[in-house]
């Protein structure tokens, strides 16, 4: 994927990994469309960044993403990048009273939302490259957040079947797999402690640079090279017995 000259659709580009990424896209000389459901949110991102085009949308529904593409089309018909990254983690208990009201916004928002954005965009004429943010958590889950970390596992399985499957349309499929980071993912101070997200972006597009299609960084490189019994290990630092 080229790094510049790009008109990049980034979900949930308003805050965290999404925000790191339309900064560092901006710096590289592309276009930027953001989209978040929140239009507070997204006036902070222009009052930063002029340049960046954003757009409401609620894609966890059907006719959210439905709505966006059809947007894109009309408006955008150049846009040649799709970032999936827009995310919900919830940490939960299966034995929660209110746990599946909780956890159906989380699926359709990390499992259904890409999948369906994916199959809209790929007929797109002019897309030539899909970017889907999973997680470490996809190799090894973190038992506070089980459901988040599922939703990675499939969207990691679904990485790898769509640089498959589109390669015959010359659309490239990148993952991004980030490990935890200092983001509000989850609530407000739960990932204080982890790496900058600054840090984060300077590693993957260094990596990018490279022609690299799956971009790690510390405890997620770890896991992607791991064998079973890494995995394991790993397992159980993220979940030590009570």
């Amino acid at each position: 994927m080229k790094l510049t000259g790009n008109k990049i659709l980034i979900t949930g580009g308003a805050s965290g990994i999404g925000l790191g990424l339309t900064e560092r896209f901006l710096q590289e000389g592309n276009t930027v469309i953001v989209v978040s459901r929140r239009e507070s949110v997204l006036k902070g991102v222009s009052d930063k960044f002029p340049a960046v085009i954003t757009k409401v949308g609620d894609l966890s529904t059907e006719a959210g993403r439905i709505a966006l593409f059809k947007w894109v089309e009309e408006q955008h018909s150049d846009l040649n990048v799709l970032v999936n990254n827009a995310g919900v983690q919830q940490w939960t208990n299966i034995t929660d009273a209110d746990f599946y009201q909780r956890i159906k916004e989380e699926i359709a928002t990390n499992v259904e939302a890409p999948v369906h954005l994916t199959a809209l965009f790929s007929g797109l004429p002019s897309l030539n490259a899909i970017m889907n943010v999973t997680s470490g958590l996809a190799f090894a889950p973190f038992t506070k957040v089980p459901v988040y970390s599922a939703t990675k596992a499939f969207f990691h399985s679904f990485t790898l079947s769509s640089r498959y499957l589109l390669k015959n349309k010359g659309i490239e499929v990148i993952e991004i797999i980030p490990p935890a980071l200092n983001t509000d993912l989850g609530g407000k101070g739960l990932h204080d402690a982890a790496p900058p997200v600054s840090d984060f972006i300077a590693a993957i597009f260094a990596q990018l640079a490279e022609g690299k299609k799956e971009l790690t960084f510390g405890f997620s490189e770890a896991m992607a090279k791991a064998g079973p019994q890494e995995v394991e290990a790993a397992f159980n630092r993220l979940n030590p017995a009570v």
